[in-house]
């Protein structure tokens, strides 16, 4: 166990590399109650949120939809990432534990004119339940009307259940699974239900192997407010039409985008590294087009060798990483490396 921005948190519960499998096989379960959740309502809530977030909230056309995000300083820097899902009344943003002062703070301060209501949610709990038996597992445990429902649930999608429920097809893991939102009070008992079905405990550790091979992205490391998503492989959260929407941050972007189009700034990409070592965190990148450093990385216990995810100039061929000392030759790939337990990059 170790402190997690003030949440005790299990790095595992017995052995990483098993619990990393057991998910890309079969099924786990993640306590995620230590993440924010924000629900906005109002008026004026998506006008809000379309000036809030560099997505636009408007793509939400339906109840339960879901939406990957970011929040953008006036520079362009990424304040968080999180999921915006589209409720009956309302929207309920997700957002990074670590992160949570920060960004309730910065909601605020943008609301401005804006009538809306923003309602911080410590009364639910999350769990995630990932890997190909998590549907199924997770229908198991529901009553019979509501199963098929959440069966036919597609990616980014969700669904409000009665007693406060919401269950959504999103996750951070690279496999098939779900969300459970509710009341935490109920949280021990869907815990000891689960894991009474077959699904087993994930920790930390494993969650942050299984979102390294899925190429995802962990806020603080692949970016933080200095950083343009332009720079951290998250264009797709960025909205850039209607013209006429101008969300906090889009005039910086364009010039990023400019200075983009020049070769001017970084890209963050996947390196593979097939012989022996560890590619981790804060090493020094050298390419044919300058240096870089890697922002996220380790061994994939999937892929049996290290991989890792760098920020580097863009159009770079050649690369090596500085392996105490010894320039060690890799691989730049699309940063994605296993979906749905596969080898996804040549």
């Amino acid at each position: 166990m170790v402190d997690f921005a003030g949440w005790d948190m299990p790095i595992n519960y017995g052995s990483q590399i098993a619990e990393h499998t057991l998910v890309r096989e079969h099924a786990g379960v993640f306590d995620v109650s230590h993440m924010t959740v924000v629900d906005i309502s109002g008026e004026d809530a998506l006008s809000y949120l379309q000036y809030l977030l560099a997505n636009d909230a408007g793509k939400l056309d339906a109840v339960g939809r879901a939406l990957y995000s970011a929040m953008l300083n006036e520079e362009g820097g990424v304040i968080d990432d999180l999921i915006v899902y589209r409720l009956e009344q309302g929207y309920r943003l997700v957002v990074n534990c670590a992160t949570r002062e920060k960004d309730l703070n910065w909601m605020a301060a943008q609301a401005g004119e804006f009538k809306v209501v923003i309602k911080e949610r410590p009364d639910l709990a999350i769990l995630a339940v990932h890997g190909p038996e998590s549907i199924e597992k997770v229908c198991s445990i529901l009553p019979s009307p509501q199963r098929d429902t959440v069966r036919g649930l597609g990616n980014f999608r969700g669904v409000e259940l009665p007693d406060n429920w919401f269950i959504a097809r999103t996750g951070y893991t690279g496999e098939k699974g779900l969300e459970l939102m509710f009341p935490r009070a109920l949280a021990g008992q869907i815990w000891d239900t689960l894991l009474g079905s077959g699904v087993q405990p994930i920790g930390l550790g494993a969650r942050d192997t299984l979102r390294l091979e899925a190429g995802m992205n962990l806020y603080g490391h692949d970016m933080d407010e200095s950083t343009s998503p332009l720079a951290a492989n998250m264009e797709q959260t960025i909205a850039w039409t209607p013209e006429s929407r101008k969300f906090i941050g889009s005039e910086a972007l364009a010039r990023h985008k400019k200075l983009q189009a020049q070769g001017g700034l970084p890209e963050l990409t996947g390196l593979v590294l097939e012989s022996r070592g560890v590619l981790r965190e804060g090493q020094k990148v050298i390419t044919d087009k300058g240096e870089g450093i890697i922002t996220s990385g380790g061994f994939s216990p999937t892929l049996k060798h290290s991989i890792a995810l760098a920020r580097i100039p863009v159009e770079s061929k050649n690369c090596q990483v500085d392996l105490r000392g010894t320039l060690t030759p890799v691989r730049i790939v699309t940063p994605s490396f296993v979906r749905f337990g596969k080898k996804v990059f040549q």
